[in-house]
Order: C-alpha cells, then sequence, then structure tokens
C-alpha cells in the first residue's frame, strides 16, 4: 500500500503542493488529472524521492519514501519513474537502452526480457536502430520499455503517451495496462488525456492549484462529479440550472452539470438555443450554441444551420 500522508512542498516559499493526503492500494492503476501547473509532475516526483518534503511522510508499506537529504542517489529502488524527458542513451541500439540495467550475468534471460518488452511497446523491429534515430514517440515507447525492464513494485509515469499517434497510443495503452495488471504493479499515471482516466484507471485523483480535489472510482468521478472544474477535464460541460431544462418546483430546483451528449434537440424542449457552429467529431456532431448569452454545448447527429434555432431538453 502507498500511503501519502499530508503532505506539502514548495520549489520556493510558496508551496505547488498543499496538504495531499491518499492511498493507494498494491495492483491499483491511479491516474492525477488536472489543469497545467495544478502540481501533478511534482507528485510523482515527490513520491519517487527526487525531492525532500517541507511537510509530511510517504510511505510504500512499510518503507519510508525519503529525498535527496537521506540518499545519495535520489529515487527509491522498488520505484521507477519515467518524466517527460526520455533520458535515452542516443549512441546505443533500441535493445541496448532497453537492457541497459539487465544484469549481463544470464545473457540469454536478458535478450528474453528484452524481447518481451520491445513486443509490449511494439518495437521490436527497431531493435538494433540507434536511440537518435527515432521519432518522438519512437522514443518514447523504448522508454516505456526500459523502466520495465527490472520490474518495479510502483511505477510512476508522467504524460507517458503524450508523443505517440492515436493508433499506436490506443494499442499501446491496452498492452500496458494489461501488463502491469497481470503482474500486479501499481501504476499512477500524470495525465491530460481523460482515456487514461476513465478506460483504464481503477480510480482518479483530481488536483487544483496544488490541492486534492477529489479522488474516486474514474466512473463515479465522470458521472458525478462534484463541481464545474472536475466535470471540465473530461471535455465539454454545460452549466444550468435544472429549472431551464424541465419543468420543477421552486424548491427542487439546483445547479445541474450537463456533458454534451446528455442534452439533444427535440420539438418543444423548455431551453432555446441559437446555433452558432458545428464541429465533426465522427460519429456525431458538436453543437456550438449561446443560451442566455452564455455559450451551450450539445451533440447532434448531423451539422446544423448558423444562427438556427433549436429547442433542447435532457436526452
Amino acid at each position: 500500500m502507498l500511503q501519502v500522508q499530508n503532505i506539502s512542498f514548495g520549489y520556493t516559499e510558496q508551496s505547488v503542493v498543499k496538504n495531499i493526503d491518499f492511498t493507494i492500494e498494491k495492483g491499483q492503476n491511479i491516474a492525477v488529472i488536472g489543469e497545467s501547473g495544478c502540481g501533478k509532475s511534482t507528485l510523482l516526483k515527490l513520491i519517487y524521492g527526487l525531492y525532500d518534503l517541507d511537510q509530511g511522510d510517504i510511505y510504500w508499506n512499510d518503507a519510508a519514501v525519503l529525498g535527496p537529504k537521506h540518499h545519495l542517489v535520489p529515487g527509491m529502488p522498488f520505484m521507477k519513474y519515467l518524466s517527460q524527458d526520455f533520458d535515452l542513451m542516443p549512441y546505443t541500439t533500441v535493445a541496448e537502452n532497453v537492457g541497459k540495467f539487465l544484469s549481463n550475468v544470464f545473457l540469454d534471460q536478458k535478450k528474453d526480457r528484452v524481447k518481451e518488452l520491445l513486443e509490449i511497446v511494439e518495437m521490436s523491429e527497431y531493435a538494433d536502430v540507434k536511440a537518435k534515430y527515432l521519432s518522438g514517440g519512437q522514443q518514447q515507447r523504448v522508454a516505456l520499455a526500459r523502466v520495465l525492464a527490472v520490474e518495479p513494485e510502483v511505477l510512476l509515469l508522467d504524460e507517458p503517451f503524450s508523443h505517440i499517434d492515436n493508433f499506436r497510443k490506443n494499442a499501446l495503452r491496452r498492452n500496458l495496462f494489461a501488463y502491469l495488471k497481470a503482474k500486479g504493479v501499481t501504476c499512477i499515471v500524470a495525465t491530460h488525456d481523460s482515456t487514461d482516466a476513465l478506460s483504464f484507471a481503477d480510480e482518479t485523483i483530481v488536483l487544483r492549484q496544488g490541492h486534492l480535489v477529489e479522488k474516486a472510482n474514474s466512473f463515479d468521478l465522470y458521472n458525478h462529479p462534484i463541481n464545474k472544474y472536475v466535470a471540465s477535464l473530461f471535455g465539454e460541460v454545460n452549466e444550468l440550472k435544472l429549472s431551464q431544462i424541465v419543468p420543477v418546483d421552486e424548491d427542487e430546483d439546483e445547479i445541474v452539470l450537463l456533458y454534451p451528449h446528455q442534452l439533444k434537440v427535440v420539438d418543444n424542449g423548455m431551453l432555446q438555443a441559437v446555433v452558432k457552429q458545428s464541429y465533426f467529431k465522427g460519429g456525431r456532431y458538436l453543437i456550438k450554441s449561446v443560451f442566455d448569452k452564455r455559450v451551450i454545448f450539445f451533440e447532434h447527429d448531423s451539422p446544423l444551420e448558423i444562427n438556427q434555432e433549436v429547442s433542447l431538453m435532457i436526452s
């Protein structure tokens, strides 16, 4: 179990991580999301032991996570951390990079391990290519394989798919997270991509301005966001009074948060909006409209004319 106990930290006198407290069970995959600058990367570095805490404690099982004041080489031996700069050796091959930290005593086992990891990240055909000749996305995949080479108990990934194209990204995520689950490796992913949270994370941690806003099951977090900030991390969101969409008694009126797919065009809805733009999103169109001087987003199966007036209700 990972225990993060009321930790605070700042690079200067100004704290960037403030009184954060949570626990993570062994083998869980946790996503950390939030706006840029909210403290996601710093939190991962603190969990790894790259900095000394200003306040609080971090434990993995019974072992305290300690920073540079206690270790000549910062970082914990039972953890692996992949930063946004991949730190590959440019003039050595992909296979040599992946096997860098593996023992040479049993060479056959080392070769088999490198082969297995390259298959996971779909880089087998580049095994003999020097790292400097790879694209950014390919380098990121090699870096992922390398942090898995000596299997960690805890894996910390900072935007691990940011340079990888969507086709490769989707397959890689499936391969990686299935592998981590099978091996029981605890994984924490700092990400801007909501798919990392919704499709693969057991729980999601939301940060804002260094504070922990929410830690919850990813399904519940998406379907029952506690505020507009949390909902907006998953895409466009509308904040409306319930009485603007459906008839309710005054004492039952409340503010509701609705994603675009939760609104639909009808013949006689209560909410009258004026269409301003249609955006093709593949299977559907995202429609930007205006209601009461505020922007409202909803989905429709075809584009709508600019300045067309439509009636909306909850789908």
